[in-house]
C-alpha cells in the first residue's frame, strides 16, 4: 500500500485519539452498525480530501465498514494531524497527508489520491473537485457523485454548475441544517478560541475582539468570545447579517474603524483582502490577528510584510511582525484555520452529525449517483430530521411528537379561528 505521513511511529498516539473520538460520536457508530452486514459502499472507492483529525478517521472507519476503498488527503497544508494519519496508514488507509505541506506538496497528494480512480469523492473546500475537473477530465466524467463540507466549496460547486462546467452531482453536505446550524457555529466558535488560546494564552476578558463576517462561522465565535467577557465588534457586507448582529447585542462597523480599536481580530468570511495594509498600520500595538475562513487569503499576509521590517515566530502557531512604525502584530496559524492549525478542530460530539451527513450522502451517491441531474444537489429534510433524533436519542433526550388529529390540523387549510 502506497502512503506518505510525517512518522508511522506515531500510530499508536493517533489510535488512542481515534478511540476517544469514537466514544463521542455515538451516531456515527450506530451507524456502522445499521450497514455492516449490508455493506451500501462495496465496491465503490471514495478519494476524500478532509482535513486529517480524530473525527475525520471515524468517518473513514466508517466507510471502510460499509464496504469502500478509500483514499485519503489533507485538505489544507497545516491541518493534519500527524499522529491520526500514521494510525489510518497503518490500517492501510492509503493516507498521502502530513502538517506544513508546501502547496506543490499539498496538490500533489491530491493526485495521489486520483490515481485511485475514484467512482465518489468527499471534499471539504473543493479543491479535489476542481483537480479532477481540470487535470483529469476523463476520470471526473466516470464519477458517480461526491459530497461537499464547507461553505466556500459548495460556493465553488454552485458557480461550477451555473457555468455548465461541473461534471458529476455533488451533495451539499455543508447546506444540510444538521452541519451548519451546529458544526459550523458551536464547531467553528469554541474551536477557534481554543486555537487562539493555545497559539497566544491571552486573557479574552474585557479585550475588544472583531469577528469579520456574521455568518454561522462567525456568529458561533462572536457568541464564545462574548461569553469569555469579550467586547465583540462585528465587520459585515451584507445589511441582514449586520442588522442581526446589532439585534443579537454587538457592535456593527466598517473594518476601517475597527482596525483602530480592535486588541484580537478573526475572519470568517471565505472572502479574499479583508484585512489589508491599510488596516494593519492602523492596529494597536500588541493587535493579534488570525482567520478561521478556509482559505488563508482573509488576511493578506503579502501586504503585511510589506510594511513590516522583522517577523519571528515567537511561539507555535505565533509570528510577530514588527512594522515599520514600530508596532507590533501577530499572526496566528499564518493565517490558515487557526482551530485547526493552531488547534485539534471541532469537537467530535459536534463532527458527529457533520460526518454521518457525509456517510449518508455518499451511500446516496452510490446508489442514485448515475440518475441525479449533474448539479449541487441539497440533503433531504428527512435525513437532517432523522440525525438530529438519533443524536437526541444518544443524548437520553426525548421529544414530542404530533397526534393524527394535529396532523390532520396542520394541512387543514379550511381551519379558521
Amino acid at each position: 500500500m502506497e502512503f506518505k505521513v510525517k512518522d508511522p511511529g506515531l500510530a499508536e498516539e493517533g489510535k488512542l485519539k481515534i478511540e476517544w473520538a469514537e466514544s463521542r460520536m455515538p451516531v456515527l457508530m450506530l451507524l456502522q452498525e445499521r450497514y455492516l452486514k449490508d455493506k451500501p459502499l462495496k465496491g465503490q472507492r471514495i478519494a476524500g480530501c478532509l482535513h486529517v483529525t480524530k473525527e475525520t478517521a471515524v468517518l473513514v472507519k466508517t466507510l471502510v465498514t460499509a464496504g469502500a476503498e478509500v483514499s485519503w488527503s489533507g485538505c489544507n497544508p497545516l491541518s493534519t494531524q500527524d499522529d491520526i494519519a500514521a494510525a489510518l496508514a497503518e490500517d492501510n488507509i492509503p493516507i498521502f497527508a502530513w502538517h506544513g505541506m508546501s502547496v506543490d506538496e499539498f496538490y500533489w497528494a491530491i493526485d495521489r489520491t486520483i490515481d485511485f480512480t475514484p467512482t465518489l469523492t468527499l471534499d471539504d473546500g473543493a479543491d479535489l473537485i476542481n483537480t479532477l475537473h481540470q487535470k483529469h477530465k476523463d476520470l471526473a466524467k466516470k464519477v458517480l457523485g461526491g459530497t461537499e463540507e464547507t461553505t466556500t466549496g459548495v460556493h465553488r460547486l454552485r458557480a461550477m454548475a451555473k457555468a455548465g462546467a461541473l461534471l458529476y452531482p455533488v451533495i451539499a453536505v455543508n447546506d444540510a441544517e444538521t452541519k451548519w446550524d451546529f458544526d459550523n457555529v458551536y464547531g467553528t466558535g469554541q474551536s477557534s478560541i481554543d486555537g487562539i488560546i493555545r497559539s497566544t494564552n491571552v486573557l479574552l476578558a474585557g479585550k475588544s475582539f472583531v469577528v469579520a463576517g456574521y455568518g454561522h462561522c462567525g456568529k458561533g465565535t462572536a457568541l464564545r468570545a462574548r461569553g469569555m467577557g469579550a467586547h465583540v465588534i462585528i465587520t459585515e457586507v451584507g445589511p441582514t447579517q449586520a442588522l442581526k448582529a446589532v439585534l443579537d447585542g454587538f457592535r456593527v462597523m466598517p473594518m476601517d474603524e475597527a482596525c483602530k480599536v480592535g486588541d484580537i481580530f478573526i475572519t470568517a468570511t471565505g472572502m479574499k483582502d479583508i484585512i489589508v495594509k491599510r488596516h494593519f498600520e492602523r492596529m494597536k500595538d500588541g493587535a493579534i490577528v488570525c482567520n478561521t475562513g478556509h482559505y488563508d487569503c482573509e488576511v493578506n499576509l503579502q501586504d503585511l510584510s510589506a510594511v513590516s521590517t522583522k517577523v519571528r515566530e515567537v511561539r507555535m502557531s505565533n509570528e510577530e511582525y514588527t512594522l515599520k512604525n514600530g508596532n507590533r502584530i501577530y499572526v496566528l496559524a499564518k493565517g490558515r484555520l487557526v482551530n485547526l492549525a493552531g488547534a485539534e478542530g471541532h469537537p467530535s460530539e459536534v463532527m458527529d452529525m457533520s460526518f454521518a451527513n457525509q456517510f449518508l450522502s455518499l451511500i446516496r451517491c452510490a446508489k442514485d449517483g448515475s440518475k441525479l441531474e449533474v448539479k449541487v444537489h441539497d440533503i433531504p429534510e428527512e435525513q437532517d430530521q432523522e440525525l438530529a433524533l438519533l443524536k437526541l436519542n444518544t443524548m437520553g433526550i426525548k421529544i414530542d411528537s404530533l397526534t393524527k388529529d394535529q396532523l390532520q390540523y396542520r394541512d387543514d387549510y379550511q381551519a379558521g379561528t
